[in-house]
């Protein structure tokens, strides 16, 4: 158990942080979970809805820290892979 209060503080800090990140990555989760309904639904228009909003919240969230802005990339890039394969397929 901590002593200081500058510890005592950090622990503090160290709650309200993880709280928050974790509400910050379960809401992507969400995200890319209906993304993820739309392209097994084969739902074009809805997929790239989802799309729109789970880019937005992966950007807000390397913006505030709580994942690296390449792993954040890289989700992105596999979900636009995803949904370019799907419209691909409905095209040809």
């Amino acid at each position: 158990m901590a002593h200081s209060l500058s510890a005592k503080k950090r622990i503090r800090q160290n709650e309200v942080l993880r709280t928050r990140n974790r509400a910050r990555k379960g809401a992507i989760k969400t995200q890319i979970r209906k993304f993820s309904e739309a392209v097994r639904g084969h739902d074009v228009d809805r997929a790239q809805a989802e799309f729109r909003l789970a880019v937005k919240k992966l950007d807000r969230t390397a913006a505030k820290g709580t994942l690296h802005k390449n792993a954040v990339a890289r989700r992105k890039s596999r979900l636009a892979k995803q949904l370019n394969k799907l419209t691909a397929e409905q095209q040809g």
